[in-house]
């Protein structure tokens, strides 16, 4: 059976932040499922048998090398979209997580070809069609 398909997935979903008003996106390359040359706070699926935390934990030192200073668990959001004309179900355990700007990189090469710094108010265009609503449902608990 096909994960987010023939029954629902789980992800986790990360907004990282250096602590003083400025938070970490990579730009997805032609490599990755979809949304290619988006900007994508972060994410990855939760796999069975692993425990949200070491996910967490284990997905941001992959796509940022940088390791998990705190975290705060914002809630959750119900994921509905198509992807090559099927139809997939996710559940995104969402999270704001505090990790050292000095440690942060592109880990993953293959999935991303740039990462940049933003802010609230100056955030790149071309977002993951995901990441207005992430930010729509947490606004102030962001900064």
């Amino acid at each position: 059976m096909r994960k987010g398909i023939e029954y629902p997935g789980v992800s986790i979903v990360y907004f990282c932040h250096d602590g003083k008003g400025n938070f970490v996106m990579a730009k997805r390359n032609q490599n990755t499922r979809d949304e290619h040359n988006k900007w994508d706070i972060g994410g990855g699926g939760l796999e069975f048998g692993e425990k949200v935390e070491e996910n967490l934990k284990k997905e941001i030192k992959e796509e940022y090398c940088a390791d998990v200073i705190e975290y705060e668990f914002l809630g959750y959001n119900d994921v509905h979209r198509t992807h090559n004309g099927e139809k997939t179900h996710w559940v995104a355990l969402e999270f704001k997580v505090l990790i050292d700007p000095e440690k942060v990189a592109i880990g993953e090469p293959h999935k991303f070809n740039k990462i940049g710094w933003f802010t609230l108010n100056n955030f790149p265009k071309k977002l993951h069609s995901e990441v207005p609503g992430f930010f729509k449902r947490y606004g102030d608990r962001l900064k």
